[in-house]
């Protein structure tokens, strides 16, 4: 939360909106210093190099400004940012001297339009450029409410009007001198882009800069410059480069369709002139027409006079606040005049984000509409598929059809000599297919790859690693992707053992984040380390790509609801009870009752036949990365003992008896977070990846029991329903996905309470009769934010939520009850929303104020509220909704002191 972007709050204006304002009161919210660590002694930043030509400037050496160079801008508007000056063309306010020009701000003769007057300038309609170098030497005024300025604007609207067409800020500064939050001197300049859709709905990016050893830049001349080039705009400091911003850059799958941003940059919303379309474009634009140059010196408006001493000190413009330019020059790119490129003067850094790189705010592409359905590919199952026939690589074997056992039949055999090789199955007409790819993209969030295996010998090299790789489209040789993984990543987490059919599963998810494009998968190979295979022979036979049940559905069990499965009937394995069958309320109806009585017990579901079931164990291996076990407890009558736990165990493949496995967990791990209570229904859920993580072989789960402790459970009354294992994402479930609720007298499936960084743990608590139990927050003196979390390094399950079905229409909603408030009175409350792990991790966020929602209000202290912000406005801002995976909701970093409030009824969902 401490960086720039994390931070921020937005600020809109017309004709002119800077970023540094933005950016300026996030650092106050923040605490945060964005004073560069770089050793500018250390580096020796080049001087523009030979090919680049000066091709106009003004040293301002005459008796007076330059008419045939510039313009004087003559208005009250106030710059469309609540600017308190009238730019005029009077002496007073700009004059050249000394060979300086100088544009004064001044205190305005009484009654004039506005208490101030300045100066503008352009070159509009004497010389515009495009691409190039732009250097100002100027010394700069200080003083709250200054807010000098050097910048460009588009000299033709070709994309629209502000900021569809863009906007170049060269250098500004407001306040300098003045009193920082931090108790010290305002000493930042800024550079900013403009761009995106018309306001309000405009974006903007940008970085800060202190110069080095606390240097002022009110103190003394200095020169501020960009580079400009096609694609990209760097800026510098007494020729320090300190920010660079790029077009973006799509992702592109095998068939030319843009899946994702492979860098997030400027983006330009344009209307097609075919079409007459509004359209979203990835490209240079705006940045690809003329741009003329802006000198001028605003006092006070919406940026200067919210932060620092805040407002405007008329003693400062009093006798006049200078802004004083040597010189303005401009140069070509001779290498190159059409693109700029080939003079690019930069140090080491310049391209990273974790340096000089700046992320901007383009929104992210559709992704392409998937085919309606997608059948399986069975690449081995039996028999050779002739479009991907069996293949040696590179060690002139000829893989061969051998029969094995009866459950397995035909299957395909691989035999490794001296020469390194590896094998597969390929259908590229080179090696013999017939070029039929598989589309896997329409099955990416639950599709997977599969294969049994079995090792009938092992390589001579005892070290060697069994790995699994994938190509798509030609793999990387002719343009395309491969992920290589070994077999002991996949879903199962195993190595082969000699001599057994082993089954091995990996998500079509898994590989797509690894980088493999799904569209036009065309090599699966399976072998030991190149180099390490000689002697091995091995076979595989049930080789698909696809989904359970043909790509129809994901697979799933429904234990009991309304009534027992007979597969699975209800079991007490040791106290000699029957459980029975009871009727509830109305939203359970049917339920299964079960009753402990002295003999010490274990209770629950079973589908072995010893025990009444059908010998039908669950294979949830497909599902892991997104399944669960669900359940609902409701506790009639408890223990006698007081001190016993529920419990919660599953078994696998007969137990650990017989071989299988066993994972036995607190009830109160699960989702709900707390044990069953006399009298109220309670909502459990597991995650399978959980459950594997501890153990569990989920390929052929055969038991699940819920109980209290061992010899602990005398008198204990309890009753079970909805119990079902099941991807909630999966396509047998469409509902889940069509809604989530975050938190609704207790958190979602696979989501959790969180506290970032202050090390508290936040409750559930009872509040009126219309919330009952709501989620509460208590900050202390440790600056931190708080919301829900699905990550499992936080404590969930790692079930990002995809709302894409829901951008036109979707909202994110939640009432908030502020029951104590911040010390500090200034703090904001905020909401902010991650996806796919947040920017540290290559994913995305967004954060607005509360005030910002539709209901527009602010949190009142001891009232219940209530929050929307439709998905649309969050993804314009750049939010990817397909993964979302945190919530959080929170005053101002490091202001929240003392804050302590509840949330309730948070769901992502229609209106």
């Amino acid at each position: 939360m401490k960086t720039i972007d994390g931070c921020k709050s937005t600020r809109l204006r017309m004709g002119k909106l800077s970023l540094g304002a933005a950016i300026l009161v996030g650092l106050a919210g923040c605490g945060s210093d964005t004073n560069t660590d770089t050793n500018i002694d250390a580096i020796d930043p080049q001087q523009p190099v030979e090919d680049w030509v000066m091709v106009w400037s003004d040293e301002f050496d005459g008796a007076s400004i330059d008419s045939s160079k510039w313009t004087h801008e003559v208005d009250c508007n106030g710059g469309g940012n609540q600017e308190q000056q009238c730019y005029t063309d009077s002496a007073e306010n700009s004059f050249v001297a000394d060979g300086m020009l100088n544009i004064v701000a001044k205190t305005a003769p009484e009654g004039s339009a506005k208490p101030y007057t300045s100066a503008r300038l352009n070159t509009k309609e004497h010389m515009d450029w495009k691409y190039g170098r732009f250097e100002m030497r100027a010394k700069l005024p200080s003083g709250q409410g200054s807010w000098p300025a050097f910048w460009m604007l588009p000299t033709d609207e070709v994309y629209g009007g502000w900021p569809r067409s863009g906007e170049i800020d060269i250098i500004e500064s407001v306040n300098l001198k003045a009193g920082t939050t931090e108790g010290g001197s305002e000493a930042h300049v800024y550079g900013t882009l403009h761009y995106g859709k018309v306001w309000p709905d405009n974006s903007s990016s940008g970085q800060p800069y202190l110069l080095p050893d606390e240097i002022n830049p009110a103190d003394d001349f200095h020169t501020y410059a960009i580079e400009w080039q096609e694609e990209e705009i760097r800026w510098y400091v007494d020729d320090y480069l300190y920010a660079t911003q790029r077009s973006s850059e799509l992702r592109y799958n095998a068939e030319g369709e843009a899946i994702g941003l492979s860098h997030r940059g400027w983006f330009s919303e344009n209307f097609n002139i075919v079409t007459g379309e509004l359209e979203t474009q990835w490209s240079s634009a705006p940045y690809d027409e003329k741009f003329h140059l802006i000198l001028n010196f605003a006092v006070g408006g919406n940026w200067p006079s919210s932060v620092n001493d805040t407002g405007i000190d008329a003693e400062v413009f009093a006798d006049g606040q200078t802004f004083a330019i040597d010189y303005v020059r401009v140069y070509e790119c001779a290498s190159n005049p059409d693109t700029g490129k080939g003079c690019e003067t930069v140090r080491p850094g310049y391209d990273s984000l974790d340096d000089a790189l700046v992320e901007g705010k383009a929104p992210n592409p559709p992704l392409p509409t998937p085919p309606t359905a997608t059948a399986n590919l069975t690449v081995f199952t039996d028999a050779e598929n002739p479009s991907w026939p069996m293949w040696d690589c590179c060690g002139g074997s000829t893989p061969t059809v051998e029969t094995d056992d009866a459950d397995h039949g035909a299957t395909a055999e691989f035999t490794i000599g001296a020469q390194p090789t590896v094998m597969g199955f390929i259908t590229r007409e080179s090696s013999g297919g017939d070029n039929s790819p598989y589309n896997a993209s329409g099955i990416k969030d639950d599709g997977v790859i599969s294969f049994d295996m079995k090792v009938t010998s092992a390589p001579a090299d005892g070290t060697a690693t069994w790995r699994f790789k994938v190509e798509s489209a030609g793999g990387q040789d002719a343009g395309g992707t491969a992920v290589e993984l070994a077999l002991t990543d996949s879903n199962e987490g195993i190595a082969p053992v000699t001599g057994q059919w082993q089954t091995y599963t990996f998500s079509l998810q898994t590989l797509f984040d690894a980088g493999l494009d799904l569209s036009a998968i065309d090599v699966l190979m399976i072998f030991p380390d190149w180099g390490k295979g000689e002697g091995a022979v091995y076979r595989l036979d049930n080789v698909m790509i696809g989904t359970a049940d043909g790509g129809a559905s994901s697979p799933e069990l429904t234990i009991f609801e309304n009534n027992y499965n007979p597969d699975w009937p209800m079991w007490d394995c040791c106290g000699g009870s029957t459980p029975t069958e009871e009727s509830d309320d109305a939203e359970h109806g049917i339920t299964a009752e079960f009753s402990i009585g002295e003999a010490p017990t274990v209770m629950g579901f079973i589908t072995r036949s010893a025990n009444g079931g059908s010998d039908t164990p669950f294979n949830g291996s497909s599902i892991l990365a997104g399944g669960v076990v669900a359940f609902d407890v409701k506790l009639m009558t408890a223990p006698s003992d007081a001190s016993a736990t529920w419990r919660f165990k599953v078994e696998s493949s007969g137990g650990p008896d017989n071989g299988g496995t066993a994972v036995e967990l607190d009830l109160a791990s699960g989702s709900a977070g707390m044990a069953p209570t006399v009298g109220e229904w309670r909502s459990y859920s597991f995650t399978l990846q959980s459950l594997f993580d501890a153990g569990l072989d989920v390929s052929a789960i055969d038991v699940l029991m819920i109980f209290p402790d061992w010899g602990k459970g005398n008198g204990a009354v309890y009753r079970v329903d909805n119990v079902k294992i099941y991807d909630p994402n999966g396509t047998s479930n469409p509902a889940p996905s069509s809604e989530l609720k975050l938190y609704q007298d207790t958190t979602a499936t696979d989501w959790v309470l969180w506290d970032c960084c202050g090390g508290s743990t936040p409750t559930q608590e009872t509040d009126d009769e219309d919330h009952g139990s709501t989620a509460e927050f208590s900050i202390g003196s440790t600056p931190t934010v708080m919301g829900i979390i699905t990550r499992s390094a936080n404590g969930g399950g790692d079930a990002p939520f995809d709302a894409s079905a829901l951008l036109s229409t979707g909202v994110i909603k939640f009432d908030m009850k502020v029951v104590t408030a911040p010390s500090d009175g200034s703090a904001t409350w905020r909401l902010k929303l991650e996806s796919a792990g947040g920017p540290d991790n290559g994913g995305t966020a967004v954060e607005v104020g509360l005030a910002d929602s539709n209901e527009g209000v602010s949190p009142v202290t001891g009232t219940w509220q209530t929050y929307t912000f439709t998905l649309q406005s969050l993804f314009d801002a750049g939010l990817d909704i397909s993964a979302i995976d945190v919530v959080m909701i929170f005053p101002d970093w490091g202001k929240g002191e003392g804050a302590v409030y509840r949330i309730d009824n948070a769901v992502i969902g229609a209106p």
